[in-house]
């Protein structure tokens, strides 16, 4: 066994390691490093020895390096003294090799584990940080690339994210019925941040970061098998899939971006389609919460056989819809977007003039990019060609930057 497959395993059962180890040790940091640990041993010695249980040698591993470091702290040398003969009693037993997580809590363990990642005492990068390390299993590496950002930067902010769960005495729990609905917003709000990032980087050679968002989906998939009767968790990974569904037909063969009347619906991905309009259609069992009114809006664009039959009608009730139950700026631009091909763009830029009146989306790239097209259809060359020159500059995608510069450069 390579590198390839330490890896493999690591990411199927790393969210159930890590959980597993947090409630045998009471210490979320202890759990995350001693099953790190475990890996980097797997590393050099599964390539000579390949484990008959790759799973339990990993957990057996992983206990072994969280009790020795639970004996160096000299104040836990009672609980050691537990952890080490419940050990002692495993070891005479020959069931520590063999041994997996427990079945009958691995659910509420990995949820738990879930919580703890996205706790609000966190920043928002330590959840992020968190998540994808002990959640998703990436390496401090891996998320650093997806983010672009150095892997010291990805190591601080999971250290600091541990030594915050520790010193707030986050307790390794599912939050009680009432707590765990409030901060299950929280969770699905970082497994969109993480999807998000792969569906459209925010800088970059490279629009999208497949990889990032199918860990993001795989997050999503793993939450709603464990929290079935939640309808906005089923919403978040209907919007995933269907937005997912498009990857093959946003980028040419050089990376450069296909714009949405110019993809090739072929291209799109049938199967995650389909998967979508099914966890859409159990969000709707008890209503769309703002993620599921998202994926309708993505299941409509789906449906549609082209941009000119899809039912912009449809669209734009949905987004007045999400604008009242999660008003932003954001949904509001895209509400302008579908009133454009539903009205038309006079009625849109109205829109549009009322958000930078207000001042709602300061620097970014994407208000003077809605607002050049719009004034494009309307035939006034000159500012659109201003506007989408001013987007350009305040873009950091690089694939992005060069799309708005080409339809600039095509309005001279």
């Amino acid at each position: 066994m390579g590198t390839a497959d330490v890896e493999a395993v690591w990411r199927i059962e790393s969210a159930r390691i890590v959980a597993a180890l947090t409630r045998f040790t009471g210490d979320f940091g202890v759990a995350e490093d001693a099953a790190q640990d475990a890996v980097a041993e797997a590393l050099v010695s599964w390539p000579l020895d390949p484990p008959v249980n790759p799973a339990g040698w990993l957990m057996a591993t992983a206990r072994r390096r969280a009790i020795d470091a639970i004996r160096r702290r000299a104040a836990l040398q009672d609980r050691y003294a537990l952890l080490a003969a419940d050990l002692a009693a495993d070891l005479a037993a020959g069931s520590v090799v063999a041994e997996e997580p427990d079945p009958d809590n691995i659910d509420d363990d990995v949820l738990a584990l879930m919580f703890v990642s996205c706790h609000p005492v966190l920043s928002r990068e330590a959840q992020v940080a968190l998540t994808l390390r002990v959640v998703a299993g990436l390496s401090s590496a891996e998320i650093a690339r997806a983010f672009l950002v150095p892997v010291p930067t990805v190591q601080a902010r999971i250290t600091r994210g541990k030594k915050t769960i520790a010193a707030a005495g986050v307790p390794f729990e599912l939050p009680p019925a009432a707590e765990r609905r409030e901060r299950l917003g929280g969770v699905l709000s970082v497994i969109y941040v993480i999807f998000t990032e792969g569906a459209t980087a925010t800088s970059g050679d490279r629009l999208l970061r497949p990889d990032v968002a199918y860990e993001a989906i795989r997050l999503a998939r793993t939450l709603a098998a464990l929290l079935p009767d939640e309808p906005e968790v089923h919403g978040l990974l209907a919007l995933c899939e269907l937005t997912a569904a498009r990857f093959p037909a946003r980028t040419g063969r050089d990376g450069s971006p296909v714009l949405l009347d110019d993809q090739d619906r072929r291209r799109w991905d049938y199967s995650a389609i389909r998967r979508g309009t099914a966890a859409l259609a159990k969000a709707s069992a008890r209503g769309l919460g703002p993620y599921g009114l998202q994926a309708a809006i993505a299941a409509t664009h789906a449906a549609a056989p082209s941009v000119e039959a899809t039912d912009w009608d449809r669209i734009v009730v949905l987004y007045e819809a999400l604008g009242r139950v999660a008003p932003s700026p954001v949904v509001e631009l895209n509400r302008a977007v579908a009133v454009a091909m539903s009205s038309g763009p006079a009625q849109a830029l109205a829109i549009v003039d009322g958000l930078i009146a207000a001042d709602r989306l300061p620097g970014s790239h994407l208000v003077p990019t809605v607002r050049g097209e719009l004034l494009a259809r309307l035939g006034r060359r000159s500012e659109a060609r201003a506007e989408l020159e001013l987007a350009a500059r305040l873009c950091a995608n690089q694939r992005e930057r060069s799309v708005l510069l080409h339809k600039a450069a095509m309005l001279r």
